[in-house]
């Protein structure tokens, strides 16, 4: 996604070999017209994988989602990073190791808001290591529902998230992907 590519290079910041920081226009601020042209690009991908429902972790991925959501016409649900006061017992939760953060953290799913004819697309600002994504398929799949697919807004290509989901046999769309960081330094995957 040439618009993405050119944002990232304009307002990315890449702290490190691992970090890369876009916060003035995905996960602090957001930029509205670019999350709506990636909405348009995930509803492109994913409109013929009958999906019925459309899964983000809070917070970053939410506008992705709302706006791949309204496009597709179809619900959006927030997987919470943690138990809430309000929710039942009637919720599936398993745990995620955040490697940008250093912690793990319940990712949890009331059930009412997934059934087993449920097709999920689970979309999310990075791909690293794999393991948000991975927690989000674990909830969807003790559901009894099915992963119709993953969309990624930035994927590190140089760590193991992309392999690792792929070898499970997942389809995988990810808008940008970044084959190399560095003490500023950005380089984009062909």
């Amino acid at each position: 996604m040439e618009s993405l590519h050119k944002k990232i290079l304009e307002e990315g910041k890449a702290l490190s070999g691992n970090v890369l920081k876009v916060d003035s226009f995905l996960n602090h601020q957001v930029d509205p017209d670019l999350m709506f042209e990636m909405g348009t690009y995930f509803k492109k991908y994913f409109e013929n994988h009958g999906v019925t429902k459309i899964f983000t972790i809070e917070s970053s991925g939410i506008a992705p989602s709302v706006m791949t959501a309204m496009q597709m016409n179809i619900p959006m649900v927030i997987l919470k990073k943690q138990t809430s006061k309000i929710l039942s017992n009637d919720f599936y939760q398993t745990t995620v190791h955040s490697f940008t953060k250093g912690h793990d953290y319940e990712l949890t799913l009331a059930k009412k808001y997934i059934n087993e004819a449920d097709r999920i697309l689970i979309i999310d600002d990075f791909l690293a290591n794999g393991e948000a994504a991975l927690g989000a398929i674990r909830l969807v799949e003790d559901a009894g529902a099915e992963v119709a697919g993953i969309g990624i807004v930035i994927e590190k290509s140089f760590q193991p998230g992309y392999k690792i989901l792929k070898d499970k046999g997942y389809d995988l769309y990810s808008l940008a992907r970044i084959a190399k960081l560095g003490d500023n330094i950005i380089e984009f995957a062909d």
